[in-house]
């Protein structure tokens, strides 16, 4: 009879999967590459100006998703490399040549021309 009284919140089978691909840990938002590599990045970073063109540039070539991660028009190379920079408080010198070079360089998911893929402009930063 307690059994019976018990309530249980129960979640939906159907997508259950695929909602939980595009479920992010407290503390980060969850975006997808262009080749499809699933990302989780720090909220904080969304303050930072690279990241700031990059969801203005998925907004304008993607539109906004409305089930599932927002699909960022780069390749996971540059994704990687953007987060380590930012991870490693990037100079500010630095992330304006990145934000111009993405404003320069149209990117397109079927393209060979987006940044990351081109062996023609690499941007480099040392220690």
């Amino acid at each position: 009879m307690a059994a019976m009284k018990r309530r249980r919140i129960s979640f939906p089978r159907t997508g259950a999967v695929e909602n939980s691909l595009s479920l992010a840990n407290k503390g980060h938002f969850v975006v997808c590459t262009a080749d499809e590599i699933r990302f989780a990045v720090p909220l904080e970073y969304l303050s930072k100006n690279i990241f700031i063109e990059l969801l203005r540039m998925s907004e304008e070539e993607f539109g906004l998703p409305s089930d599932g991660p927002i699909t960022l028009p780069c390749d996971s190379i540059f994704l990687k490399y953007v987060m380590s920079l930012v991870k490693d408080h990037m100079p500010e010198d630095l992330e304006k040549a990145l934000v111009t070079s993405l404003s320069t360089c149209h990117f397109s998911a079927s393209s060979s021309n987006c940044l990351g893929q081109s062996h023609q402009q690499n941007l480099i930063y040392g220690y």
